[in-house]
């Protein structure tokens, strides 16, 4: 492996959810403890499971794994972390302002922005504290931050002194708060990062191209704070012991289309490219083999008669829309998972009986029209630009909150409302136009807000809160949140694989939407090998690793959907219109 060539003492990995980055980094601790150094692996993940692969509990605190001399590893709770973190913001503030503003304060840390600098400022010690770390030769990241949090980090203001003073909406200045006392440790830590001596970046990927585009993203946004070297891990690529049948030679040729044409940003990089196995990367054993090539010999006897599971098509969804006649779907979930191909088939059966369909996504519109492939009677198509939005919400922002403060402040608030959480603010404002059309015709919509962004614009005065103000509660007004919360106008299709990281990130997801009082209706499993009744050996035993997943899915909502992984990938009307019409490929 060229990234485990001549490895510096810290070793980060990233990736999007699902590409399997927790795999690589254990197996990667794994081979360094079974060199013979001292290794310390850390998650900083959510829906992590070290713990899991190893077959221990780990929790909170560094625990040594007994089969692995030399290794051991540190699961950091990210819901401490961000508890102790939010504590630590609002405690000098409590007693100074209302409690709605402490609210409004505390749901602003709510966030995935604030998630990720509340973790990395528990591993910060890791990286800078040579006291208490110094006898680990390795130190085994699995989540690296990305440039926007150390760009949070880097900067040297205060605002405890604002958010007391109560001038403006903290909502956007949560993550910054508090950070001058810990400038130092901050320092010292980013310090480190940026050395490639002492640090190396290790990409992440599946042999497909939205994942590709993912690597290619952080790597350009790392490069940007001094972050320059990087190696890349192509991962779970099908080998040719999958079999010839129809579908193992029509992935193998996606997925060789894909890696020839990698994003040029990382195309220089060395690279690795790993073998999908099997099986899950459960145990020591199955790690082990995750770096050798695979062969018939990684087949298991027993996995040859596969799983049957029962198809949950995604016509019966759509059935159940049709039947008001009007109103919003909305489709979401993390990236990869296919939730582009989802609203798209949502939108193109509905228009195909008759019915008039807006679909609307914040994809490039190019990718959008290349999934349709033409115009469709019935169905308009647009695309809310983020770029537009947000720059549109930034101007506002600076033109309002920013008025008052001095530049070293302006300074600071500009580079805030470069966080993602400030990105789904300003393109909700955009959705919210488009889910008014809800009320006559189909609006389905490719990506949405989370709960939190939602939460956040109602408990920090915005939207909802204002227009409840200026008309009152008795006049029957329905804004965006009030429609997204109402199960009559709105469906929510939450968009998975049957795998597990992905399974455990739109888990939190849900429990996100719950919290703004936003009930996901269904659920889609998405490009399911166990759907597509695969023959050869190595794709079913693959088939069987997904039942537990499936299963799970099921215990958690009513309405499920299987799609299976296709050997074509549903681009145009034809082939979107075949997901909405077959449960599964014939067996």
């Amino acid at each position: 492996m060229k990234f485990l060539q001549n490895a510096p003492r810290f070793l980060f990995f990233t990736g999007k959810g699902g590409v399997g980055k927790t795999s690589v980094a254990c197996a990667t601790a794994l081979t360094l403890a079974r060199a013979g150094r001292k290794v310390l692996l850390v998650s900083t993940d959510p829906a992590s499971n070290v713990g899991q692969v190893f077959g221990v509990t780990i929790g909170n605190t560094v625990t040594a794994i007994q089969d692995v001399p030399g290794l051991s590893a540190l699961e950091i709770d990210p819901e401490q972390a961000v508890e102790a973190y939010r504590e630590r913001i609002i405690a000098p503030v409590r007693g100074l302002l209302p409690e709605t503003e402490l609210a409004g304060i505390a749901e602003s840390l709510s966030g995935s922005c604030t998630t990720e600098i509340a973790s990395f400022d528990e591993f910060t010690n890791l990286l800078a504290d040579d006291s208490s770390y110094g006898e680990y030769d390795h130190i085994v990241f699995d989540t690296a931050p990305t440039g926007h949090t150390i760009r949070l980090l880097q900067l040297p203001g205060s605002w405890t002194d604002f958010l007391a003073a109560g001038k403006g909406d903290p909502s956007c200045l949560g993550p910054l708060s508090g950070l001058e006392k810990h400038k130092q440790v901050y320092a010292k830590a980013v310090q480190a990062l940026t050395d490639p001596a002492r640090t190396r970046l290790v990409l992440v990927s599946r042999a497909q191209t939205s994942s590709l585009g993912e690597i290619e993203r952080t790597y350009l946004e790392l490069n940007r704070i001094g972050i320059g070297s990087g190696y890349v891990v192509v991962n779970g690529v099908l080998p040719e012991a999958a079999g010839e049948e129809d579908l193992a030679q029509a992935l193998r040729a996606r997925e060789a289309a894909a890696i020839a044409a990698i994003p040029d940003a990382v195309a220089g990089l060395p690279r690795d490219v790993l073998d999908l196995k099997p099986g899950n990367m459960v145990g020591i054993a199955a790690l082990e083999s995750l770096f050798a090539p695979t062969s018939g010999a990684h087949i298991a006897d027993d996995a040859a008669p596969g799983p049957e599971i029962e198809d949950a098509p995604l016509a019966a969804l759509v059935d159940e829309v049709e039947l008001g006649g009007h109103g919003l779907v909305m489709c979401m979930g993390k990236g990869g998972v296919g939730k582009t191909t989802v609203a798209a088939a949502i939108a193109v059966a509905l228009a195909k009986r008759g019915h008039a369909v807006h679909l609307t996504t914040t994809d490039p519109a190019a990718h959008l029209t290349e999934t349709l492939h033409g115009s469709i009677p019935g169905l308009k198509v647009s695309r809310i630009d983020p770029e537009a939005a947000i720059q549109e919400y930034r101007s506002h922002v600076m033109e309002t909150k920013g008025r008052s403060l001095d530049d070293d402040g302006r300074a600071a608030l500009a580079e805030d409302l470069m966080s993602p959480c400030t990105d789904e603010v300003a393109v909700f404002r955009q959705f919210s136009r488009v889910v008014q059309e809800s009320r006559r015709h189909f609006v389905v919509i490719d990506t949405a807000p989370t709960g939190h962004t939602l939460l956040l614009l109602d408990a920090t005065g915005s939207y909802h809160r204002e227009i409840a103000r200026q008309v009152g509660d008795t006049m029957g007004f329905v804004t965006p949140l009030m429609r997204l919360q109402d199960p009559a106008r709105t469906k929510v299709v939450l968009v998975t694989l049957a795998e597990t990281t992905p399974v455990l990130e739109v888990e939190e997801l849900k429990s996100d939407l719950e919290r703004a009082g936003i009930h996901p209706w269904a659920w889609v499993i998405n490009n399911s090998i166990a759907a597509a009744h695969p023959r050869t050996t190595f794709l079913r035993a693959r088939a069987a690793s997904e039942i537990e997943q499936i299963m799970k899915v099921r215990t958690l909502t009513d309405r499920v959907a299987l799609i299976p992984l296709l050997a074509e990938e549903p681009i145009g009307e034809e082939k979107l219109s075949a997901l909405t019409a077959l449960s599964s490929l014939p067996a």
